[in-house]
């Protein structure tokens, strides 16, 4: 009937061409396709009226589909199409293209084949155990994060640090990524809102970086989120991809309504088709503080089994859609929604704490603990309300700043908790202090070959933190007193004899503190502590 129909009008569904762009593919390396087709919609977005596949067999045997966007072109004309595909085995594939019309099958382009050679590239990230994530190449890693989510805006609702936060010179992503990378950061949580990648927007962006477009997806900002996952790439940069709802209300029928979840998994699917082939998309995540939208509806809260039941649906889905297995995450301010937790195709949990910094231990293990899930903190700070001049509390704001990231390296989660006010800490310089946190999390990575244990440790009033990578041992002590203090370290790990070294975390020099012998546990006397200072130690095996 539906051929009966296109012959009608004059349209014969058919896809007329395929090009593969790219000369020689590679093992996690992009690879682009052209489709040139003829087919009928009134819009090339909605799958539901039109969408191609790519159907390709692995060199293992597996079956992959990716989906596929338009580029350019009109209904019942030739128009143009993309494919975007990064190989994750070596060999030979076999591939077609397949345009369904009102969900229908309408045509298939012959049977082609590549062959992906082996390059030194490290793959997709996806969870390992509660401490490290892993590439496809079975190589551990660990983020040292920040939030940088979002470039400059035109105008910015900060009462205090308006003109910084308004810097187009500065706060962009080509500065503030490289910058970040140069200082040893490579993990980074991005908005995509109404004023930083709002690619389903068509104007009033409070951005100057967009063009008004009357296009459903508009090119301005899809042109600026290919950039910026390019140079991601190109620094070795992995990206925490928040999606939010995109052009439409979260309201409760956002949650609930066929509509609403037809036109947010059309949305998904062509984030999936367009960004998907990047390894350095670290992780998709669904929404930025769940609860604070749950509890901002005027007509009382959302009840929390409809937002459980859309991510459960949605990550569902983006898990079927995705064919590189990307992590899926969602995230909370501070009030949990029942059930969310649990879902089971939410591959991490996040929360963001604020004003209790010293919480963040403690919560990222009870977290764990209950629902058996690696747990991030997506957000932390010393201060959230923007209301309020920070220079009054600088010094406060700073020692946040440095202890949140070593409390992430000395506790079991994958990515180290990221700070919020990016502008601000970059304008007092604090952006190297990242490069000791890299190195340390580089050694224990080294050491243990991404096996971590968590040691008992105490300090008298400071605050002690301990893990084993392998033979050596490591300790973190902070001072969150307003006196100074001189305590004795006691690790609980009998046996052996080490050389005890002092990093400095700003200089990342170390300093050799002579020898100790573990036939009791390890102590270090005398370590003298300022106020709300900090001291990071590595023992090293001494050999016979």
């Amino acid at each position: 009937m539906l051929s009966a129909i296109l012959m009608a009008v004059g349209v014969h569904a058919q896809i007329n061409s395929v090009k593969l762009l790219t000369e020689q593919p590679g093992l996690y390396e992009r690879m682009d396709f052209t489709i040139n087709l003829t087919g009928k919609w009134d819009n090339p977005y909605l799958q539901e009226e039109v969408a191609l596949d790519m159907y390709l067999t692995a060199p293992s045997g597996k079956q992959l589909v990716v989906p596929c966007y338009f580029e350019s072109g009109k209904s019942g004309e030739a128009s143009v199409w993309k494919a975007r595909f990064t190989p994750q085995e070596t060999g030979k594939y076999t591939y077609y293209f397949q345009l369904k019309e009102n969900g229908n099958v309408s045509s298939k382009s012959d049977v082609q084949e590549f062959t992906a050679k082996a390059t030194d590239k490290k793959g997709f990230l996806h969870t390992n155990d509660m401490w490290t994530l892993k590439f496809d190449n079975g190589e551990v890693f660990r983020g040292i994060g920040e939030n940088i989510c979002w470039e400059s805006r035109t105008v910015d609702d900060s009462k205090y640090f308006r003109a910084l936060h308004e810097n187009h010179e500065k706060y962009n992503y080509p500065y503030m990524l490289p910058l970040f990378a140069k200082n040893g950061g490579n993990f980074v949580r991005m908005w995509m809102s109404s004023w930083n990648f709002p690619i389903d927007r068509q104007r009033d962006f409070n951005n100057p970086r967009y063009s008004i477009s009357d296009e459903y997806m508009n090119p301005s900002v899809v042109a600026r989120l290919d950039m910026t996952v390019e140079l991601a790439e190109d620094l070795g940069i992995y990206i925490m991809l928040c999606m939010g709802e995109g052009n439409q209300p979260a309201n409760h029928n956002f949650f609930i309504g066929d509509e609403a979840k037809t036109r947010y998994k059309n949305r998904l699917r062509y984030i999936v088709a367009r960004w998907g082939y990047s390894p350095n998309i670290g992780m998709w995540e669904f929404f930025n503080e769940i609860d604070n939208v749950q509890h901002r509806a005027p007509n009382g809260p959302i009840p929390a089994k409809d937002i459980v039941n859309w991510h459960a649906e949605m990550s569902k889905y983006l898990k079927e859609l995705d064919p590189y297995g990307h992590i899926r995450t969602t995230s909370i301010s501070h009030r949990d929604v029942e059930g969310l937790n649990s879902v089971a195709d939410l591959d991490i949990n996040q929360k963001h704490i604020y004003n209790r910094t010293s919480a963040i231990p403690s919560e990222i293990l009870r977290y764990e603990k209950q629902f058996g899930k690696p747990y991030i903190i997506g957000e932390f700070g010393y201060e959230w309300d923007w209301s309020k001049n920070f220079d009054d509390f600088a010094d406060g704001m700073d020692t946040d700043f440095k202890r949140g990231l070593w409390y992430g390296l000395f506790s079991p989660t994958p990515v180290t908790p990221m700070s919020w006010w990016w502008e601000y800490f970059e304008n007092r310089n604090m952006m190297p202090y990242f490069n000791g946190v890299r190195q340390m999390s580089d050694r224990m990575l080294a050491a243990g070959k991404g096996s971590f244990n968590s040691l008992e440790a105490t300090a008298g009033k400071a605050q002690a933190f301990s893990v084993q990578c392998g033979d050596e041992v490591y300790a973190y002590l902070f001072n969150d007193t307003n006196e100074a203090v001189t305590e004795t370290l006691s690790i609980t790990l009998k046996g052996g004899n080490y050389q005890v070294e002092y990093f400095n975390p700003v200089t990342c020099e170390y300093t050799e503190a002579g020898k100790v012998s573990a036939k009791k546990g390890i102590q270090v006397e005398e370590i003298k502590l300022a106020p709300k200072a900090e001291a990071v130690l590595v023992f090293t095996p001494v050999k016979k």
